[in-house]
């Protein structure tokens, strides 16, 4: 049996062990991050932005494909995002829009994705998140586009039928709320939060807030504020806006589907290069006769693309015709997705391509 002191004493070879590897570690990131200052050196002479979704993504993938362990993959890729973000940081300043106040849940799919290295600009409307970087007002913005368990986010889709902005890069989230307020349960007669979030907690609702009046708001953390200065009020949405606003957590998860999840997309202005594994966005119209649809969408069957959203929302233009949303997997440089989209503008009266971008590493 191993003595107190020979335990104390491989303990502190341990930590010693330690000690010499994050000197090293500590060694490499400063080598790394002179490397981030050079690269941005030569981006500035070239007008281009400190940001590269697509590089960024294959360093990640490349590096969770070498990951033996014992490291988890998911701490891994957050350890890594930081790491990437504080040598973007020293690249150059981005300016990120997103439908905010702070602590929605936008807010943190922003964090999520681009690390703390870049300045975070809440705006009140997803409208204003696609003009503020139109206007160059920021580099990027953030919106969210669909959840798992209530569909597309309709006010998104709207923006990009009139938008040239395309999509850089995306990130899923994974969606857990809560309820809180200032007062106890019983007390509650309103419950504020944007319409999504009070729709994937219905059913909760339903059974122990029945009498309580739902009110829809542009944010999960609007409602919080909402909610941290009105009596007998409360909020759905994540625990760190209850932190944030001062409010207490009366119930947790209670989003009636397990696995809960939103994908947002992060917009800019440039369009990104392949990586490998990369996902394509298109907006369409056809004619409206029988058939044209299935022909449109038949082109990605027969070049073996596979398909992973479709949504329709109504053309406003002209009564009872419809713009098509659909996301497939690979890149509009790839050959079989130049066949298809060739293909596809045959049986379309307009087709857009929304852009390429790397797919979210899940």
């Amino acid at each position: 049996m191993e003595c107190n002191g020979d335990w104390q004493n491989r303990l502190e070879e341990l930590r010693k062990e330690i000690d010499e590897i994050d000197e090293k570690i500590l060694s490499l990131l400063n080598r790394r991050a002179q490397v981030a200052i050079s690269i941005g050196a030569h981006k500035r002479l070239r007008g281009r932005s400190p940001h590269s979704p697509s590089r960024e993504a294959q360093i990640l993938n490349r590096l969770l494909r070498l990951n033996e362990g014992p490291l988890p993959s998911d701490s891994l890729k957050a350890i890594y995002r930081e790491i990437l973000s504080a040598c973007r940081k020293l690249e150059g300043h981005v300016r990120v829009a997103y439908l905010g106040p702070e602590f929605s849940y936008t807010d943190l799919a922003c964090r999520q994705y681009f690390g703390h290295g870049v300045e975070l600009y809440p705006v009140p409307t997803i409208q204003d998140v696609f003009y503020e970087v139109e206007r160059d007002n920021a580099n990027y913005g953030v919106v969210p586009v669909e959840n798992t368990a209530e569909g597309e986010v309709n006010d998104t889709l709207d923006m990009f039928t009139r938008s040239n902005l395309k999509i850089c890069a995306e990130t899923l989230l994974p969606i857990h709320h809560c309820l809180m307020a200032n007062c106890s349960l019983e007390e509650i007669k309103v419950v504020y939060s944007r319409d999504s979030a009070l729709a994937q907690c219905k059913g909760w609702l339903s059974t122990h807030l029945p009498s309580a009046k739902l009110c829809p708001v542009s944010s999960t953390a609007e409602g919080a504020m909402r909610a941290a200065s009105e009596p007998n009020a409360a909020a759905i949405g994540h625990i760190l806006a209850a932190e944030h606003y001062g409010l207490k957590v009366l119930a947790s998860n209670i989003e009636d589907m397990p696995g809960n999840k939103t994908r947002f997309l992060v917009i800019g202005k440039d369009s990104q290069p392949p990586t490998g594994q990369d996902k394509t966005s298109i907006l369409f119209s056809v004619a409206h006769r029988p058939g044209t649809l299935y022909r449109a969408l038949g082109a990605l069957q027969r070049f073996n693309i596979n398909m992973t959203m479709i949504a329709s929302r109504p053309a406003r233009h002209t009564p009872w015709e419809y713009l098509f949303f659909v996301d497939f997997q690979g890149h509009v440089e790839d050959e079989p997705v130049k066949a298809a989209l060739e293909e596809m503008r045959k049986e379309c009266l307009f087709l857009k391509v929304l852009g390429s971008y790397p797919e979210a590493i899940e």
